[in-house]
């Protein structure tokens, strides 16, 4: 290599290394712009998670009242045979005014309620990832 070329290389990798601080925490860890989280957490609710489709009330034809957008609704459907401790209303979620942060990131981990018992049918006992459910909380807070 060329004396040029290998001032280039270690040009490229100083800027690189210097680009990477700059976008780090003190801690080392990568800074995430909160809109970003709180899109990626909006993505997962009403594109993964459908939450909507139960926490929602729907107006006339069907389509979703957006001023009451995840704040609560009767669920539309029951199940075809009895099911022991079934919901027929799926509470709130906007807000998440019942949760604390790790309440909520336990909910969506490990599928578990605030008293640590399983979900109710017919809610899913989500296994999201820790950065994912972060995400969710930002994005359900956001809803006050």
């Amino acid at each position: 290599m060329t004396k040029f070329k290998v001032g280039g290389v270690i040009a490229a990798t100083g800027l690189a290394a210097a680009m990477m601080t700059m976008l780090s925490g003190c801690d080392g860890r990568e800074r995430v712009d909160p809109e970003v989280t709180r899109a990626r957490g909006q993505y997962l609710v009403e594109k993964v998670g459908m939450c909507a489709d139960c926490h929602s009330a729907r107006g006339p034809g069907g389509m979703f009242d957006l001023g009451q957008w995840l704040q609560g609704a009767p669920l539309g459907f029951s199940p075809t045979v009895p099911m022991p401790a079934w919901a027929g209303y799926a509470p709130g979620i906007a807000g998440l005014h019942n949760y604390t942060d790790a309440q909520a990131i336990a909910l969506l981990t490990e599928g578990k309620t605030l008293n640590g018992q399983p979900l109710r049918p017919p809610m899913p006992a989500y296994r999201f990832n820790r950065e994912d459910a972060e995400a969710i909380v930002v994005y359900l807070r956001s809803l006050n």
